[in-house]
């Protein structure tokens, strides 16, 4: 957990400017400290090993070692939450780059009020942005039929799962948020939180947006259905 007053972060971009530019904005920030950049894959990696940042700011396109590469590396080795940068046409990459751990994604044409948020967002452990954009982005990737993201095949971590806690994780799936759920479950958001960490940890999971890959690959949800409340909760917890 990083420090109350102090939210380290790396930005790996191949673009100088690019890093220039997210740099001067972390700067700015007195909770925000900029302890590193990164021009590629390989060096992003070296870089969070050596400087344990909390946050990583990766650029999915990069010369030697890519962002998607570099991003499960870095999963598999620190503590840090990776965002991935993307344009929003949908970059074929950034699927990829959720699989391999990270935590999101960033627009870059995105106000620099929304960097700043989304780097705090994540550094306490909260899921990035809204879960609806994430959601959309994962099933238009899926609804392509893309290699990477293959046909849906069942997860035995789902039989640990409770039925109210299946239910909470398709409501995830579908972009909805913790106040939403709650009202589409006819339960209250801090039973929505319990039941959120509690099917994290029960499926060994980072985070909400790998709880939203899971629920795709599984074939739990399918790509383009209704995000609407679907009612399918029951009576209350």
């Amino acid at each position: 957990m990083p420090d109350t007053q102090t939210i380290r972060v790396l930005v790996a971009d191949d673009q100088a400017l690019v890093r220039d530019g997210f740099g001067m904005i972390l700067s700015a920030q007195p909770d925000l400290d900029l302890v590193g950049e990164a021009a590629d894959g390989a060096e992003a990696i070296r870089a969070a090993r050596e400087l344990r940042p909390d946050v990583v700011l990766m650029d999915v396109r990069m010369p030697h070692v890519d962002g998607i590469e570099a991003t499960a590396a870095i999963c598999r080795e620190t503590a840090a939450r990776v965002l991935v940068l993307t344009t929003f046409d949908l970059d074929e990459y950034v699927y990829d780059a959720l699989r391999a751990g990270a935590s999101g994604f960033l627009l870059k044409d995105m106000r620099r009020a929304e960097l700043v948020e989304a780097v705090r967002v994540v550094a306490r452990g909260e899921a990035l942005l809204a879960p609806a954009v994430t959601r959309r982005l994962i099933a238009d990737v899926v609804a392509r039929g893309r290699p990477a993201a293959p046909a849906p095949r069942p997860d035995a971590r789902l039989a640990a799962l409770t039925a109210r806690e299946t239910d909470t994780l398709r409501q995830v799936a579908r972009g909805l948020s913790n106040a939403e759920i709650a009202r589409a479950l006819f339960v209250t958001e801090h039973t929505v939180k319990t039941h959120v960490s509690s099917l994290l940890g029960k499926l060994g999971l980072r985070d909400r947006v790998q709880a939203v890959v899971l629920a795709y690959e599984s074939g739990l949800i399918r790509p383009g259905e209704n995000a609407a409340p679907s009612g399918e909760g029951g009576a209350p917890s």
